[in-house]
């Protein structure tokens, strides 16, 4: 645990799923100085949607940090952030039911989350993703999820793991599907040149997250960004 003399506690984390759902992973990075990575740790989900591996990012960060020091926690989801800061209230007073009446989803989560937040003091701040000059907590969470995703298995500080791969780049996505068929290009027609509005928030093959009413593409991968489509088919 993190010694109660700290005046404050600088953190990030993050999830991935690689197909959400799909391989998943999570991961959380502590600062000493609010940019450099001090100690960190990531995980495998197995097959899990990317907003259960958001909630079990924070819900591992917020396990591993003491809860006498006040945190500041950064993410680029949306959804996990909202999740627990505005809509929890609401749907604890309608007996764990959204507006709609409707179970929430991911409840197991959602509830162990509030109580490890219950007496302490948390400030999330959302930054975004994948940004040129963005927050390196935030990149540094980001590249361990996916990794732990990618490869299945578990790293950290304390288990002496390298720092995880850049991410790669959606040019270098490959140009064929798994059983060996070329992407369809851009304007070829059917799904790959349609676009339309996300129902939900969700993560591009690219890495990127995208929310909810954003417009997005099929890709060889799944949903996506229609940037990256084009770059993966070009």
């Amino acid at each position: 645990m993190i010694g109660p003399m700290r005046e404050r506690v600088v953190a990030a984390c993050d999830g991935a799923s690689k197909g959400n759902p799909g391989p998943a992973g999570w991961a959380w990075v502590v600062s000493d100085d609010a940019r450099t990575p001090a100690r960190w740790e990531a995980g495998a989900l197995g097959t899990a949607t990317n907003n259960v591996a958001e909630l079990t990012a924070l819900e591992r960060l917020l396990t591993a940090t003491d809860a006498d020091v006040p945190l500041e926690v950064r993410m680029d989801s949306q959804y996990a952030m909202k999740a627990v800061t505005t809509w929890l209230p609401g749907w604890k007073r309608n007996g764990w039911k959204t507006a709609a009446g409707k179970p929430v989803a991911n409840q197991e989560l959602v509830v162990r989350i509030d109580e490890l937040l219950q007496g302490r003091s948390v400030d999330f701040r959302y930054v975004p993703a994948h940004q040129v000059d963005g927050d390196p907590l935030n990149d540094f969470a980001d590249r361990a999820a996916s990794q732990a995703a990618s490869v299945q298995q578990s790293a950290g500080s304390t288990l002496g793991s390298p720092e995880p791969p850049p991410a790669v780049p959606a040019s270098a996505a490959p140009r064929r599907r798994a059983n060996g068929t070329k992407a369809a290009r851009p304007g070829a027609g059917g799904a790959s040149s349609r676009t339309i509005k996300a129902k939900f928030p969700g993560r591009c093959a690219c890495g990127r997250s995208y929310a909810a009413g954003e417009s997005i593409a099929r890709n060889d991968q799944g949903w996506g960004h229609p940037e990256c489509r084009t770059a993966a088919a070009g």
